[in-house]
């Protein structure tokens, strides 16, 4: 039986210790936090998993909160009009866009929280080898010769170091955007669709991004509000000083001036619990999926040890899902051969090929200042519904924006093939 260690217990590392465990391989799982310390803990991420991502779970039995977390079932993107002065009464903006696309499949978000701790209490009454240690460089030295293969998955931490910049993938030397989040119940429908739940992305042109997201948390059903902010810029105003009740009401202050259409259905939220509340700032990195130990030894980096892209387009977790089953693939077809450097890189390089770039580009996109053929595209489907649904299911399959959306020219025969022009 092959023997593999798998570091960090986020999306990427859990589901493919599960699905290695299911197959028989032996597993052993290195977590710096027991199942109830991630539950009682602060909130770690925004996320919402699209179908192909929910379908890696549910063929590994690991879909536990479909049936509790909300259906989403449409993504909605708004764009709002120029930037009133600092002096400007609240509420003064408007929208020059506003539409939604409907998803092929329901997404769903489950808060990381409430999601890892059960993936972790599942994999240790399967019978798999947990082992809560924040492991540094020096412990997997230690334990490589002792497994056929060596995984990272944590995001964070001494380990990244192993794992090399990649700088032609990387564009952006430092963070894009910075982030404040806050998980909430009580909030309201958007009127133009009570029916149903939509991920709401509102664009303010020169200040950041506003996402609302449906979601299940601890206490049941709630959403997630999401600013991400230009550096320097208006909602660049959050710290670690201030409280849970300070920080939602500085998030719903910033929501009333510039997107006063979500703030209407906001004004009774309350934080989820005390710890619902986030903030901080990374810079988007790919990097090199190999790295040697001191020793000579090599370990294979995954999930968010090698690609971390900006959560503006909400990839990270797709991306983790995607990464780990085009991983668990790899190690089964593998046998008995041995995981060496080729292997490894040809997994990635394969990953990187079908997958990863098509979410890196789509995300890098979307941080810059988007060209005018893509505009006229954001702006043609607020009258052109296949334009709506086509970018809404971009989302769970970023690869499709290579037909259509990067290029003016391709942007322009689309058009003109759904009648958008």
């Amino acid at each position: 039986m092959r023997r593999i260690l798998i570091v960090g217990a986020g999306q990427s590392g859990l589901q493919l210790a599960l699905g290695l465990q299911a197959r028989d391989y032996d597993v052993t799982l290195l977590s710096n936090r027991t199942p109830d310390e991630m539950r009682s803990g602060r909130v770690t991420s925004t996320q919402v998993m699209f179908g192909t991502a929910l379908r890696h779970e549910r063929e590994l039995g690991l879909g536990f909160w479909e049936d509790r977390a909300p259906a989403i079932e449409g993504l909605g993107l708004s764009v709002a009009g120029p930037p009133l002065p600092a002096t400007a009464p609240a509420g003064r903006v408007r929208r020059i866009v506003d539409w939604v696309g409907r998803l092929d499949a329901p997404a769903r978000s489950v808060d990381q929280r409430l999601k890892m701790a059960g993936w972790l209490e599942t994999f240790a009454a399967r019978g798999g080898k947990l082992v809560l240690h924040g492991a540094t460089v020096c412990d997997l030295d230690f334990f490589a010769g002792r497994y056929d293969l060596v995984l990272v998955a944590a995001g964070k931490g001494e380990l990244v170091s192993l794992f090399d910049r990649d700088p032609a993938r990387s564009p952006y030397a430092a963070p894009q955007r910075c982030l404040a989040l806050a998980y909430v119940h009580g909030l309201g429908p958007r009127p133009e669709h009570p029916e149903y739940d939509a991920v709401r992305c509102t664009l303010v042109p020169g200040v950041g991004e506003l996402l609302v997201i449906p979601a299940l948390t601890l206490s049941g059903r709630a959403d997630i509000l999401f600013w991400e902010g230009l550096p320097g810029g208006p909602l660049d105003v959050f710290g670690t000083g201030e409280n849970p009740a300070e920080h939602l009401a500085r998030m719903l202050e910033l929501i009333e001036r510039y997107a006063p259409w979500e703030y209407g259905r906001a004004t009774q939220v309350e934080l989820t619990d005390p710890r619902a509340t986030l903030t901080g700032r990374y810079t988007p990195t790919v990097r090199d999926p190999v790295g040697r130990l001191p020793s000579g030894g090599l370990v294979l980096g995954i999930g968010d040890a090698v690609v971390v892209d900006d959560p503006v387009t909400g990839q990270g977790a797709n991306s983790a899902a995607k990464c780990a089953a085009a991983c668990l693939a790899a190690i089964v077809e593998r046998g008995d051969e041995p995981f060496d450097e080729p292997w490894m890189r040809s997994v990635s390089a394969r990953h990187w090929s079908t997958t990863a770039r098509h979410a890196t580009r789509w995300t890098n996109t979307m941080l810059a200042p988007l060209p005018l053929h893509a505009q006229r595209l954001i702006g043609a489907a607020s009258g052109c519904q296949p334009v709506a649904d086509r970018f809404a299911n971009g989302y769970d399959d970023p690869a499709d924006f290579e037909g259509w959306f990067y290029e003016e020219g391709r942007a322009e025969a689309y058009l003109r093939e759904v009648g958008g022009g």
